[in-house]
């Protein structure tokens, strides 16, 4: 459905109103960078089957969500802005956050804004910030991308050139890279997936000394995957130094960076098992 907000219209999927079901806790699943809701379609079937209400958007700039112009408009107290208000629209209170990649950073900025929104905090893939510059030069290395999307015009050149050539070889991994980059093509649609990291996350934040950082709302369950080209498993490990409160860590072995298409069995799994943990926790 198109959901209209003050400041976008966001394309989201939303099984509540598939099957009108009524008084079941509610999911919000969160892609990364350069995908869309289409990511969770495995846990979508199983978090529905199990009871579960999901609600996977677009994020602004991706997918057939609005594609502001300016790249002020991709910071995250927009895009979590934009998270709150579908909440309110959708009359839903607390929730599961469930984040991949950029989608990661998005729900631990959601849950920092609003802590009594926040059920549980689910984080694939990428962790706390503390602990992606606590992994060292390893994960330094790794992260040279991130200054090369930096980069406007460059990066969407080096990417595009030869038929997506160097796209293709960062989406490797990824089960649904040839869709990613007939999406991609459209007329504005790589350099507004791009605004996310120039707008999100400073090469000086990255690159420079570590600062103090606010710790995340507990419960938080950390899942990283052993075939993880992007990210160290310290960057995910780490993160247990800042959550206050309770901290699970869940390591998948022969997944790569997309790990819940990779393995969506396992990942469904921890979900479920994570989100019963809380319900008999007295949440």
């Amino acid at each position: 459905m198109r959901m209209e907000l003050s400041e976008v219209t966001l394309e989201v999927q939303d099984n509540e109103v598939q099957d009108n079901g009524t008084g079941r806790d509610p999911v919000l699943l969160l892609h990364g960078f350069p995908d869309t809701h289409a990511v969770w379609r495995h846990q979508v079937r199983a978090l529905d089957a199990a009871g579960y209400r999901t609600i996977a958007p677009d994020l602004r700039g991706f997918g057939a969500s609005d594609r502001p112009e300016e790249t002020a408009a991709y910071a995250p107290h927009r895009i979590v802005a934009d998270l709150v208000e579908l909440l309110d629209r959708l009359d839903i209170g607390r929730v599961h956050l469930v984040g991949h990649d950029w989608g990661s950073g998005i729900a631990q900025s959601l849950a920092l804004t609003d802590r009594a929104r926040v059920a549980s905090l689910s984080l694939l893939s990428v962790g706390h910030l503390g602990g992606l510059l606590g992994a060292g030069w390893e994960q330094r290395q790794r992260s040279w991308y991130m200054l090369l999307f930096q980069l406007t015009g460059l990066a969407e050149e080096w990417l595009s050139r030869d038929d997506f050539a160097n796209l293709r070889d960062m989406l490797a991994e990824h089960p649904d890279a040839d869709e990613v980059v007939e999406r991609l093509r459209e007329p504005g649609a790589l350099t507004s997936a791009l605004s996310l990291y120039r707008a999100g996350l400073r090469p000086e934040v990255l690159f420079g000394p570590e600062q103090p950082l606010p710790s995340l709302p507990g419960p938080v369950l950390g899942v990283w995957s052993t075939g993880d080209r992007f990210l160290t498993e310290g960057s995910m490990a780490g993160t247990g130094k800042y959550v206050d409160g309770c901290w699970r860590y869940e390591r998948i072995e022969g997944a790569g960076h997309w790990l819940q298409l990779d393995a969506p069995e396992r990942v469904n799994t921890l979900l479920l098992d994570f989100f019963a943990e809380q319900r008999r926790g007295g949440r």
